[in-house]
């Protein structure tokens, strides 16, 4: 079968690196122009909370960049790949690159870098097809981290901030409708990531992605409207609902045992964004026993969303919630329920699985010597494709059949760093 880490960047790929920077600048926009309302209005409070967000948003995300651009530049034969593809971080711009980072523009310009590259390549055929696909699988992998450190969290705090007042403004509209298209991109993009690394094309429906869209929507969808919920009638308790709730989430992840980033440092800074990510939603972060880890989770989020809604029922304003408060109380656990049932539906009728990781293990193996696998280590020797191992990663877990991958000997977990 014919490999899709080895297939032709297409304008389909150069549309999503487009929508996804405008994305990103309209969520940044609504989000200063709504931060903008807060101050001049005198709401410092909500001013600090959003700026707050905003600022620890970007730190976390020009982090992860910049581990992997120093990840990238220790892999043998990277610089000889993507030498002449005119990036704005390789080569001898390390200070350059370090201080866009610094000035958190690194993303940014990590968009504008995928764009420019993959425009050479489609619209010019020019070389450096597999160069722009590693670079599109990474700004993936950043944008589902931005879109749990920012658009998420901000999303409660908008309903909260609509729910506590009793109105809406036009600003709060907008930014809402920007979090949510960035929550809505992140699911069908991050997928699409995913997809592309399935060994038969012919498996790569788009009635999955629309499917994995749905029952995403449908699942992170009442948990940010319970957290919104509970805490227009408890605001002080939210922030001990969170501090309660990550330390235990980052310690499973530890317990886990994952081994995704290539230093002690990263991997710290990744389990404990995966434990922010499972305060809203699940994803596979390790190899073995997935469905068991899945069914924990699920059951402990149904039951604190049980929770929240019941407290909230209990400390509102019947006056003030008559118009929609026993929808809410109705809706929001049947979307749940039904998320969990095209989540089953999902697994059963539209996933795809690989009888073994890729045909090239990348948990086997650090990134170092993936890389050599995947570069040419002689003068004349012909380049294999370019393998971005980070979502390489997690295409393993999220598709690998483990019951016949540990029947051939394959699918092992990488190091952990612990």
């Amino acid at each position: 079968m014919e490999s899709r880490t080895a297939s032709r960047y297409s304008w389909i790929d150069f549309a999503f690196s487009v929508v996804g920077v405008c994305t990103f600048l309209l969520d940044w926009g609504s989000d200063l122009w709504l931060a903008k309302e807060f101050y001049c209005r005198g709401d410092l409070f909500w001013f600090g909370v959003l700026v707050g967000l905003m600022v620890l948003s970007s730190v976390v995300v020009q982090m992860f960049s910049w581990f992997w651009f120093q990840y990238d530049r220790e892999l043998p034969g990277f610089s000889e790949q993507t030498t002449g593809t005119g990036s704005v971080f390789c080569g001898d711009r390390a200070k350059l690159f370090c201080l866009l980072h610094v000035l958190q523009l690194g993303f940014l310009c990590r968009h504008v870098s995928a764009i420019r590259q993959g425009f050479r390549v489609w619209w010019r055929k020019e070389a450096g097809s597999e160069y722009a696909i590693y670079l599109t699988h990474d700004l993936s992998m950043l944008r589902l981290i931005e879109t749990f450190c920012e658009s998420a969290p901000q999303l409660v705090l908008m309903v909260y901030v609509m729910l506590r007042t009793n109105r809406a403004r036009t600003v709060q509209f907008v930014s809402v409708a920007a979090s949510a298209a960035s929550v809505a991109w992140m699911v069908v993009d991050y997928h699409r990531s995913l997809r592309s690394f399935l060994p038969d094309k012919a498996e790569q429906r788009w009635g999955s992605s629309i499917v994995y869209f749905l029952w995403n929507l449908l699942l992170i969808g009442p948990r940010v409207a319970a957290l919104a919920l509970f805490s227009s009638v408890l605001p002080g308790f939210i922030a001990l609902h969170f501090l309660l709730l990550w330390p235990a989430l980052v310690l499973w992840v530890w317990r886990q045992g994952t081994g995704f980033m290539d230093s002690a440092g990263g991997e710290r800074l990744y389990r404990a964004t995966v434990g922010l990510i499972w305060y809203f939603s699940w994803f596979n972060v390790a190899e073995g026993r997935t469905l068991g880890r899945s069914l924990i989770y699920h059951a402990f989020v149904t039951a604190d969303v049980a929770v929240l809604l019941a407290t909230w029922w209990s400390y509102r304003d019947p006056v003030q919630t008559a118009a929609y408060g026993a929808a809410l109380l109705l809706a929001l656990p049947l979307c749940y329920l039904l998320g969990l049932l095209l989540k089953t539906l999902y697994y059963c009728g539209f996933h795809p699985t690989l009888p073994r990781p890729l045909d090239r293990d990348p948990h086997d193996l650090p990134d170092s010597d993936v890389a050599s696998r995947a570069l040419p280590i002689q003068d004349g020797a012909p380049a294999a494709p370019l393998l971005n191992q980070r979502m390489a990663c997690h295409a393993v877990h999220f598709y690998t059949d483990r019951r016949r991958a540990r029947a051939r000997g394959v699918g092992g977990a990488r190091p952990s760093h612990s």
